[in-house]
């Protein structure tokens, strides 16, 4: 009897360690692999993304101060009509978040959260562990900065009716930062669990031509909207 239920005990062991050994090689198998898909690639460009919109970000902030100390001063950016820094500058949409009396401009609020996400990425590219809510908190955080960009230049586009070049070149740069901080969200730090269908994704690169057309796209909404003004 004791013999019988030891050999039970150690059969329901070995089919739970089977069960195991089945689902981690199936999540071998989901998982995508190669270089492109790897923290070195995925935080790299990470990186570049956000040290562009850090750039720019400091000089949309150093053009508010001109504008504040030289009101109706012509910025360099000022190409015509619709390439017009000044008037997008000028506008109630560039300082948004006011309190007391003060206004902040939204280039200030750039500088602040591309900092963050330029650190984010030295980490991710040093390879150091961090807690899944901690990089669930980044992605959302990505998230709300992308929404934000293209709140304020679906503003500029049919509302304010002029384009800032370097609102532009931050709001493509806010994209490929988050394309690229999907990727590594999936692909290293594994989030959502267990997700096969954003692996599978990611495994069979359907995500390079959802990026390509999703630029494409941007750059179709531009010149349709305002093209010809682009080059008057």
């Amino acid at each position: 009897m004791g013999n019988f239920e030891g050999n039970a005990a150690e059969n329901e062991t070995d089919a739970a360690m089977t069960g195991v050994d089945v689902v981690a090689a199936d999540d071998d198998f989901t998982k995508p692999r190669g270089w492109r898909h790897e923290a070195t690639w995925t935080y790299l460009i990470m990186l570049i993304a956000s040290t562009v919109a850090l750039f720019v970000s400091f000089i949309l902030a150093a053009d508010t101060l001109k504008l504040a100390r030289n009101p109706g001063q012509k910025l360099n950016c000022d190409v015509n009509a619709v390439l017009s820094c000044s008037t997008v500058a000028e506008s109630w949409q560039a300082e948004i978040v006011k309190f007391a009396g003060l206004s902040f401009p939204n280039a200030f609020f750039g500088i602040a959260a591309e900092s963050v996400f330029v650190t984010i990425a030295v980490i991710g590219l040093a390879k150091v562990a961090v807690p899944r809510w901690f990089a669930t908190c980044t992605w959302l955080g990505g998230l709300a900065a992308l929404a934000y960009s293209y709140w304020l230049t679906t503003q500029s586009l049919f509302v304010i009716n002029a384009l800032c070049p370097w609102c532009l070149a931050l709001m493509f740069s806010t994209t490929v930062q988050f394309m690229s901080l999907s990727h590594a969200t999936v692909t290293v730090q594994d989030l959502p669990a267990k997700n096969t269908g954003l692996r599978k994704y990611y495994r069979l690169n359907f995500d390079l031509m959802v990026d390509a057309v999703w630029i494409v796209a941007l750059i179709v909404v531009i010149l349709v909207k305002d093209g010809p003004m682009l080059f008057a």
